[in-house]
């Protein structure tokens, strides 16, 4: 018993060390990485305005998170037996570190949030991370649900889609310009891949747990946390997902032009990373 609490308290400290590395990591990269890259890769990035340098070095900063944790996402779906067999109770251990690495993530991209309100605040991104940390906060401390927590994670794949729209359009890219047609096709199907069509297989697992020894040991707690977020979260992605095939819809077939005072376009909100479904 002593040993196991003693394993316990090690994985606990693990976790918080690879989220405050976490945080201070892509903090670092925002603030050092991204500005000595992006400026190598494109002179454009010089010309920009303060406000969307910020703005620049935060999405490219989201765009390396995403790579980071979808691609791990899907190691551990194609690889971990005991996490699959077990959705509930499953072997989390490396579920929590990828969970451990998007909450470090997701702090550093509050923070920021907080510190350029005015230019890149989005509310609905405020509620997202909120339902997101919230929920990965049992998976961190109880070790719970590990199969449905690394599943959310698949959302990532779609954001350097999404950034690199945002890109393009900072660059002062037309809308009809192949590149950037070709990923506002690409972007559509991939958000609509990996967080819409992947709903109904979701949802159907989730049920599935209801009733069963397993979801009755979670606690009132727990469940109220991981159906609350997750019904939260896919609401946004709803919402985001007509945003983008609206904007999609109008690229195609050359019948959306600029709107007054919207700076990234139809097809997303204002400050869309999202990071964490």
């Amino acid at each position: 018993m002593g040993y196991l609490v003693s394993l316990q308290q090690v994985m606990e400290t693990r976790e918080l060390s690879v989220v405050a590395g976490s945080f201070i990591g892509f903090q670092l990269m925002f603030s050092g990485m991204s500005p000595l890259v992006s400026s190598t890769l494109t002179q454009g990035y010089g010309k920009l305005p303060p406000q969307k340098l910020t703005e620049w070095n935060s999405r490219l900063v989201s765009t390396v998170h995403a790579l980071i944790v979808g691609l791990f996402c899907l190691y551990i779906l194609w690889f971990d037996d005991a996490v699959n067999a077990d959705p509930v109770w499953g072997d989390p251990n490396l579920v929590k570190l990828n969970v451990a690495i998007t909450c470090g993530y997701l702090l550093y991209d509050l923070l920021l949030l907080a510190c350029n309100w005015s230019t890149m605040g989005d509310s609905f991104f405020v509620c997202h991370h909120l339902a997101a940390l919230y929920a990965y906060g049992y998976v961190l401390t109880r070790g719970v649900l590990p199969y449905f927590a690394n599943f959310r994670l698949i959302s990532e794949l779609s954001t350097p889609f999404v950034n690199q729209r945002w890109f393009f359009e900072a660059l002062a890219y037309p809308r009809s310009h192949q590149l950037v047609v070709a990923n506002g096709v690409a972007m559509a199907v991939a958000f609509f891949l990996v967080r819409i069509a992947v709903m109904p297989p979701y949802w159907a697992k989730v049920f599935g747990t209801f009733g069963t020894p397993a979801f009755e040991s979670l606690g009132l707690g727990a469940q109220v946390a991981w159906i609350m977020s997750c019904v939260c979260l896919d609401v946004l992605n709803v919402i985001w997902m007509y945003k983008i095939a609206r904007g999609c819809y109008r690229v195609i077939t050359g019948s959306g032009g600029k709107k007054k005072g919207n700076k990234v376009g139809p097809a997303e909100p204002n400050h869309i990373n999202n990071h964490l479904d």
